[in-house]
């Protein structure tokens, strides 16, 4: 520590100084090994700061990664995720973790060494000077707990408005073309701007309690040093004759002491300075392993086995399989064997589990028993993630992710030229939706598909299919809310897979769509699971 080096310049300075009251040259090689040792300190101040920032840099990273994982590997039919939440957690939140890391724990583990080293050297020269230090320095601690329980919840509740914020600015942009249609801008602007108003009183109740904190740890030190000041003066002056181990203290003693003694309360100011910055980092560790102990159902494949690969069609069979499509609900799926180029419709009523079905077919949460097999090949966590490699899915809502239409399309095929491209979403009959794009595969999207319907985007997500055929490829309700015209189109061009290879699981309840299948699997009410 850099900290410790100050008492050996401070003993040198108190040595020439103590020199040039008692009319001596001071040694010039005191100068030479104090220059020497200002060269040392700055260079351990320069590591210990480089170590820190990359200590903490290394922290959040897994801070971020076990949150990234935790949702990635969270079933997306499990209960409903806050993606803004999540994404302020991993984003500005964890950043909040940085002066913590690099001001604060530093500070803490000087605070815990250097003062009792100054102590020793102090009282090594004045048992009052130590007495002083022994009397105030404890106090430090006493009022920072304190005030560190006040400003700890208070950052919670600025971190939970924030979050809240966040939450509210996302909903009321994803729903503003709604609110202009209603006439309601103006009342989302004022929740808005409420919402702003109460963040902006808790930003300024957690800087109070910070400032508090600063000016009780000032206090007591001015305190200390003024009790020291006085005591090695008078002594200087002779007024007194005790305070020294053998009466009153020499020269040299009561220098080094008045050099030292600021430096016993340096860490603890040091600590006081970034008091706030540990509030707000337990403040976000708390909303991080709350986030990491979120139970619910998880995504298949998070097994250390290396990942079985399904390069090619296999038969897929279910055998004794009972899903869970609620809380409480068990539901018997009649055992089932879907073959390469077929194509299979999932009905009944809506809440009986045929969402659930796919997602457990492809390994996005658990059944709660029997077997999956494609081919040889049981899904397991050892086995989903290659296994899921072959599988399509064809949600009701697509999203899409930040990228032009091209990219997007590449995705399944990399080398795929624009004319390929291009004759795939023909194939797929959204070739109107191209040229209506105003870029056309340059296009940007956005995450819901801005500019195109609900029918135009499932046709994008059945066009990147066809560039890599899955072998398997289960659509959730792909005609829902469709006129016939669109209903018999998406018809079409999931059937164009079928003729390709692909295995077609469909869950729907168009009875069009159900007519134009091989086989059929009802789900029903009653054949709920014991």
């Amino acid at each position: 520590m850099s900290v410790l080096v100050w008492p050996v310049q401070a003993a040198l300075i108190a040595w020439a100084i103590s020199d040039l009251i008692a009319g001596e040259v001071p040694a010039w090689y005191a100068a030479l090994l104090f220059i020497l040792l200002s060269g040392v300190r700055a260079g351990l101040d320069w590591r210990a700061e480089a170590a820190a920032q990359v200590e903490a840099s290394r922290s959040i990273a897994d801070l971020r990664l076990q949150l990234l994982e935790a949702a990635v590997w969270r079933s997306p039919s499990g209960p409903g995720e806050d993606a803004a939440a999540q994404a302020a957690l991993m984003g500005e939140k964890a950043a909040m973790l940085r002066p913590w890391l690099e001001k604060f724990l530093p500070a803490m583990a000087r605070a815990r060494i250097v003062p009792l080293v100054i102590l020793g050297l102090v009282a090594s020269q004045s048992w009052t000077a130590a007495l002083a230090l022994a009397v105030t320095g404890p106090l430090i601690p006493v009022f920072m707990m304190l005030i560190g329980y006040a400003a700890q919840a208070a950052s919670r509740d600025h971190l939970v408005e924030a979050g809240a914020l966040n939450r509210l600015l996302m909903d009321r942009i994803a729903a503003l073309a709604d609110l202009r249609f209603l006439g309601a801008v103006g009342q989302a602007g004022a929740d808005l701007e409420t919402r702003a108003t109460d963040l902006r009183e808790r930003v300024m109740k957690v800087l109070r309690l910070a400032f508090l904190s600063s000016t009780v740890l000032e206090l007591m030190a001015s305190l200390g040093v003024a009790l020291v000041a006085v005591q090695m003066g008078v002594s200087l002056l002779g007024l007194v004759s005790w305070g020294g181990w053998g009466g009153q203290i020499s020269a040299f003693g009561a220098i080094f002491v008045l050099l030292i003694v600021p430096e016993f309360y340096q860490p603890m100011r040091d600590l006081a300075a970034s008091w706030h910055d540990r509030a707000a980092a337990m403040a976000v560790m708390d909303e991080a392993r709350a986030a990491l102990a979120q139970e619910g159902p998880r995504i298949l494949g998070e097994g250390a086995a290396p990942p079985a690969r399904c390069d090619r069609p296999l038969p897929l069979r279910w055998q004794g399989l009972v899903i869970s499509p609620g809380q409480d609900a068990a539901i018997a799926v009649p055992d089932g064997c879907l073959l390469p180029r077929t194509a299979t419709a999932v009905t009944g009523p809506s809440g009986i589990g045929k969402t659930t079905l796919l997602g457990t077919l492809a390994g996005l949460r658990p059944a709660l028993s029997g077997t999956i097999r494609y081919g040889d090949i049981r899904l397991s966590d050892a086995t989903a993630t290659g296994l899921r490699g072959a599988i399509g899915w064809l949600p009701q809502q697509p999203r899409f992710p930040a990228m032009s239409l091209r990219r997007w399309l590449r995705l399944a095929a990399p080398d795929a030229t624009d004319d390929t491209l291009t004759e795939a979403l023909h194939r797929a009959r959204a070739g109107h939706v191209l040229a209506a794009l105003p870029q056309g595969l340059g296009t940007r999207l956005g995450e819901t598909g801005g500019g195109v319907s609900g029918g135009e985007a499932r046709r994008l997500m059945i066009a990147r299919a066809l560039l890599a055929p899955p072998t398997l490829l289960l659509a959730d309700e792909p005609t829902a809310d469709l006129d016939a015209t669109s209903a018999q189109e998406i018809t079409g061009a999931l059937l164009a897979l079928r003729e390709l290879g692909s295995a077609l699981l469909i869950a729907t309840h168009d009875a069009r769509l159900i007519g134009a299948m091989d086989h059929v699997i009802a789900l029903r009410a009653g054949r709920e699971a014991a």
